[in-house]
């Protein structure tokens, strides 16, 4: 569906994804936790990496800040860099996915056409892609600020802040949606592993 590097070539290995999720017992997936700063994504991920690996599953959280650090450290918060982040957040996702591991991915990814493109990305490849919505509303998210993000938009230390800057596109078919104002951490975890249950992805 993208642009390939030119003079490259596929090579196909002899081990398919159903042998790996075979032999982890469960079937690889991304989770993608979306929404504003402060709103709850990593810390909802983090609940439910430690409910995943307590039942004996195999995960990985792929932060969005984390990230920042090494693979996309060279991007910054134009939507162009956005799309970039969003993009190869995505490809790391799927090579999980396809490796039978649930990635768990958290991060702003403001803008519908990217977050459809990630999806586009791992329908190529048969990989499930499950979009966690985490939703509050602007006002608590800000009052929340465990960053101080927030403050340094408001003071225009931080351009291109998404709430502030730059808008924030709400998903509209998101498998599971979360409004953490009102759910509490725990019951939001149960929540996502329930969907990853009723997907067959673990049983």
């Amino acid at each position: 569906m993208s642009d390939k590097s030119p003079n490259t070539t596929w090579h196909a290995g002899a081990v398919g994804r159903s042998e790996r999720e075979r032999l982890l017992g469960q079937r690889g997936a991304t989770v993608w936790f979306t929404g504003l700063s402060g709103s709850g994504k990593s810390t909802i991920a983090v609940a439910v990496e430690a409910l995943l690996v307590g039942q004996g599953r195999l995960c990985y959280r792929v932060d969005g800040d984390n990230l920042r650090h090494g693979l996309n450290r060279n991007l910054g918060f134009s939507p162009i860099d956005r799309a970039e982040n969003v993009r190869r957040t995505g490809e790391v996702c799927r090579i999980l996915g396809d490796a039978g591991v649930i990635a768990l991915a958290s991060l702003v990814s403001p803008f519908r056409a990217d977050r459809n493109m990630v999806r586009a990305l791992h329908d190529e490849w048969g990989v499930p892609f499950i979009e966690i919505f985490v939703a509050v509303p602007l006002e608590v998210a800000e009052a929340r600020d465990p960053k101080g993000l927030y403050r340094k938009a408001r003071a225009g230390e931080i351009p291109d802040f998404t709430g502030i800057h730059q808008p924030y596109e709400a998903p509209e078919a998101a498998e599971v949606t979360v409004d953490s104002s009102q759910v509490a951490v725990d019951a939001a975890a149960r929540l996502v592993v329930a969907e990853l249950r009723a997907r067959g992805i673990v049983a």
